[in-house]
């Protein structure tokens, strides 16, 4: 894996400004074309004026992405980020992706065993490679948080201890439900430590975006107050993109409690196709219907339109060039759920067939993937080997 090369031992102390990473300019696209896509990744951006005075003034800002390595990987995770980092990439962005083995290993993944936290994270990477993530040329980069924070630990733990040291305890457990917690789950101190630990990596990253989901929203608030007690100008910029829900009524999110809930990345045509064909998908219903948001922010982003093959006498096939025009179609009864879910299932099996062709005929691949069975079998994750050799899980989780 990637690592940031270390800095130097006389780093800027905490308490003061830490400047980010300037690097050569994109000179194609205009500072408001650069906005647009960048701005257009996230549900919420705090703040707005932030953003565009940042690519004013720095021709290649830093984007800061992460995640705990701890188990299957869902659609929302696979292509929508997949897509997020492309789009940044785009616009003269780069994305350093944390790999957070020690945070997985203190919420407790994989039973806290920091060697099969490393082997699911190492799989979720081959994912992303080979649904398309484009991580050529330099501007992705995909750095272990074990590494980097035991290479650089003088700048590290006073960074975490500053954060801890400024603010009070129910400050921070506020914060839990970045770990997909609450506030009144039993948690252990490691725990608590987390989102000190989380704060920390915005700046030790020197990153400029938090580009992180809805759920993680408030820990990176927390790194913009934090800019307030320390006196620090330039704040982190919050660009927090859409969570998709489960695929059943009344999911606001996707569970690995209930495979059901979501299409993740393994999954074979088959299951994908039953998976929408059980989905919630209320006719007329736009607001809350899952189906239509898997479209919204995975169909359209990845092919820019979404086609529907129906019956003459149901109105005969029809390629919708924007979601509003769906949208419209589906609200007046002229799009129906029978045709829209088998046209949905079939474009998701479109995204997700290089990824299965990729472990099925790709050596290193198949051979991670006999690593990640070993490690997850003990953790009730039961995998079989069924057909043209793909993998498919059963999920206790």
């Amino acid at each position: 894996m990637e690592n940031e090369n270390s800095s130097n031992s006389n780093e800027t102390p905490p308490s003061q400004s830490l400047e980010s990473l300037s690097i050569s300019p994109q000179p194609q696209m205009s500072v408001k074309e650069r906005f647009d896509i960048i701005r257009s990744i996230g549900e919420e951006c705090i703040q707005e004026d932030e953003l565009e005075r940042l690519l004013a003034n720095k021709p290649q800002p830093i984007c800061y992405d992460g995640f705990e390595p701890s188990g299957r990987m869902h659609i929302a995770q696979g292509v929508m980020k997949a897509i997020n980092v492309n789009k940044l990439t785009s616009a003269g962005c780069k994305v350093k992706i944390w790999i957070a083995d020690w945070f997985a290993q203190l919420n407790n993944k994989m039973g806290g065993d920091l060697k099969k936290i490393q082997v699911i994270g190492q799989y979720l990477i081959e994912i992303w490679k080979a649904v398309g993530m484009n991580i050529e040329g330099g501007q992705v980069e995909f750095i272990w948080s074990s590494e980097e924070i035991n290479s650089r630990a003088h700048e590290y733990w006073p960074l975490v201890m500053d954060i801890a040291r400024r603010n009070k305890l129910p400050r921070i457990v506020r914060c839990c439900q970045i770990m997909g917690r609450s506030e009144q789950d039993e948690l252990t101190a490691a725990q608590i430590f987390y989102p000190c630990m989380q704060c920390a990596d915005v700046f030790f990253l020197k990153a400029d975006i938090c580009q992180l989901g809805m759920d993680q929203r408030k820990v990176n608030v927390l790194a913009r107050e934090y800019c307030d007690d320390i006196k620090r100008k330039n704040k982190p910029i919050i660009l927090s993109h859409h969570m998709l829900p489960g695929l059943q009524e009344g999911q606001e999110k996707m569970s690995k409690s209930d495979p059901s809930s979501s299409i993740y990345m393994e999954d074979e045509e088959a299951d994908v196709n039953v998976k929408i064909k059980k989905a919630f998908c209320p006719p007329k219903v736009v607001e809350k219907n899952p189906c239509l948001e898997y479209i919204k922010y995975i169909i359209f982003p990845w092919f820019n339109e979404f086609t529907v093959e129906r019956k003459p006498e149901n109105g005969g096939d029809k390629t919708f060039k924007s979601f509003k025009d769906l949208a419209d179609d589906y609200e007046s009864g002229e799009l129906h759920p029978g045709d829209l879910k088998p046209a949905l299932a079939k474009a998701i099996n479109q995204i997700l067939q290089p990824v299965r062709d990729h472990f099925n005929n790709d050596p290193k691949a198949k051979e991670l993937v006999k690593r990640v069975k070993v490690c997850t079998i003990d953790f009730c994750v039961h995998f079989e080997v069924v057909g043209t050799r793909a993998l498919k899980f059963y999920s206790t989780l």
